[in-house]
């Protein structure tokens, strides 16, 4: 393999705070307790900084101040709207190498990523909402669509600034006001949007950032001055949630876990198959929910794909995510580390083979390599649940109509990959898979314009596109 030299990305761009408040109605302000959690480096372990966690007290502060400014603010013509939903798009810009140091330092991920993908994708979002803004009259909902109230918003922390941007960029645009609790491992990229929204000037209390864990995510969802809800996060996070809502007023929207299918058949490319495959469960460090952790090739060229497949992976760089070569970068937690160990450690207890290329792992910090299972059944752990990490099952199938039975068995439904040079088998696939997302010789690509979504227990709602806005309107 060709040597590449170290091409590390400074992180002097970043400035850190040794220590984070709350940001409530425009102003950073101290939590009424005195808990606070320190966000780490997961790829050397170090200390970035000391997060205050809020309350219910605090929450309930930050509720009032967005109810406060829900009058003001949905009642503000479209296109004022829309003018600091621009604002903040350019400044997100201008300041995209900074963020994207602070994303990659605080999640882990290769700053190739960060840089290249996430940065662009939540400008584009603030970009494609701000469009909107003075245009919900057309958007299908009926003449006169009304904003609900306070947004209620629970972000994870794999794409921390990106699913912030999901969330926040329609819920403006449609005229509501937002709490939103950012993951507590990944909390520093919301704080610094705290900071964009002074500097664009946003009026106080249209958004609130509140940082904390289970308990802060928990005030807010069940706050009597809440209208709306979204959450994406874990499938067991989300059970509760609607338990909690059923029966309210809220509206809600969840976007849960899931176990994509990626499907290959004998006539697909086997190199450009082979980079979706990559790019499908080792993107993020597989942190995404919507991951093609399950691979599905036809019987027939299993065999060479595999091969193909091995030879690629053993190009993969694991290391520093700063270094712009960076393939694959850190686990975000320790928890979740373990999580991936239990399940792989699971994988080959019930038979599978495991394999993964020679990779030296760093001395500290957590590290999975890129791993893949052979001989998976689709009764073992590994092809049933959502390992969340860089890890992907292989099955076989034969004839379309088997790849189809195996791809919906399992309780998600969010994403599904097919990859064949025939369109009217492309299609035929689509129309079976139950799946929110199909993508044909691709995968994970998207789009402001294109909604998101999934079936079954990866949630309900979408978001993204025209139908992004139906979850924040009244109708």
């Amino acid at each position: 393999m060709f040597e590449y030299a170290p091409a590390p990305e400074s992180r002097e761009i970043v400035d850190i705070r040794p220590s984070y408040g709350l940001f409530i109605n425009g102003e950073w302000v101290e939590p009424q307790g005195e808990e606070r959690h320190k966000t780490v480096n997961p790829a050397t372990e170090e200390v970035l900084a000391e997060v205050a966690w809020a309350g219910e007290a605090d929450v309930d502060r930050a509720v009032q101040a967005a109810a406060k400014a829900f009058p003001v603010w949905s009642a503000m013509p479209g296109a004022e709207r829309a003018k600091y939903l621009f604002r903040i798009a350019r400044i997100i810009q201008e300041r995209a190498r900074e963020l994207a140091v602070l994303e990659t330092l605080d999640n882990g991920k290769p700053i190739r990523e960060s840089r290249d993908v996430d940065l662009p994708l939540v400008a584009a979002h603030f970009f494609y909402y701000a469009g909107w803004a003075d245009k919900l009259a057309y958007a299908g909902f009926g003449p006169d669509p009304r904003p609900l109230g306070v947004a209620g918003q629970v972000i994870p922390w794999n794409f921390p600034l990106l699913m912030l941007a999901w969330k926040i960029a329609p819920a403006l645009a449609c005229g509501n006001t937002v709490v939103l609790k950012p993951a507590e491992t990944t909390p520093l990229t919301a704080l610094a949007f705290a900071d964009i929204c002074r500097q664009a000037d946003l009026p106080p209390g249209v958004v609130n950032i509140v940082t904390g864990a289970g308990g802060t995510g928990a005030a807010l969802v069940n706050h009597p001055g809440v209208d709306k809800v979204a959450f994406t996060g874990s499938t067991e996070v989300g059970r509760l949630i609607a338990r909690s809502l059923a029966g309210t007023r809220k509206k809600l929207t969840l976007e849960l876990g899931g176990k994509a299918a990626n499907i290959v058949f004998d006539d697909a490319p086997l190199d450009q198959a082979v980079e979706g495959i990559v790019n499908g469960i080792f993107f993020n460090q597989g942190h995404v929910c919507c991951a093609g952790s399950r691979l599905l090739v036809q019987e027939s060229i299993a065999a060479d794909l595999l091969e193909a497949l091995k030879r690629r992976l053993g190009t993969l760089r694991l290391g520093d995510p700063l270094d712009k070569n960076t393939d694959i970068g850190a686990i975000n937690s320790a928890e979740q580390l373990a999580k991936i160990r239990e399940l792989s450690e699971a994988g080959e207890a019930e038979g599978a083979e495991r394999w993964s290329p020679a990779c030296p792992i760093p001395d500290r910090g957590y590290w999975f390599p890129p791993t893949l299972f052979t001989g998976v059944a689709q009764s073992h752990r590994i092809a049933r649940e959502e390992i969340f990490g860089p890890v992907l099952s292989v099955l076989t199938f034969r004839t379309p109509a088997e790849a189809v039975e195996k791809a919906n068995n399992t309780p998600y439904g969010l994403s599904a990959g097919v990859w064949t040079e025939k369109a009217s088998l492309m299609l035929w696939m689509a129309s079976r898979l139950r799946a929110g997302v199909v993508w044909s010789n691709t995968f994970n690509r998207f789009d402001p314009a294109s909604p998101f979504g999934g079936f079954k227990e990866s949630g309900y709602g979408r978001e993204g596109g025209r139908h992004g806005l139906e979850g924040y309107l009244a109708l």
